[in-house]
């Protein structure tokens, strides 16, 4: 039950950073998000949005997995493992709270769906 409930969280998380990705980067709410000007949203917008893509990706995988049950144990492990490294090279890369929002979220989920 912990399991799928941090699963969740971690589709849910991925799919609010494909709507601010997609929809939201170049209004007050994305920049704001993302600490952003407003000149850098406008020029990065396309690339953002491509960003969101993945993410969204990333969550219909989550849902995916949850959605066959016990038969999609191996689809979470792959795909949160997916998060966790795109978590851990965003921090190292872009910005330590990548750490916090995207890899720790998906490091608590894995390590539930192990101890099932």
């Amino acid at each position: 039950m912990l399991a799928t409930f941090l699963v969740a969280v971690v589709a849910v998380i991925h799919l609010y950073i494909l709507v601010l990705e997609m929809f939201l980067w170049n209004t007050n709410t994305g920049r704001k998000a993302f600490n952003l000007s407003a000149d850098f949203a406008r020029e990065t917008r396309v690339l953002a949005a491509n960003q969101g893509l993945y993410n969204g990706f990333l969550a219909a995988g989550l849902l995916w997995g949850l959605w066959l049950g016990a038969s999609g144990v191996p689809v979470l492990f792959f795909f949160l493992l997916c998060v966790l490294v795109a978590g851990i090279f965003g921090a190292v890369t872009a910005s330590r709270k990548i750490l916090y929002v995207q890899a720790l979220p998906a490091l608590l989920a894995l390590i539930a769906l192990l101890a099932r």
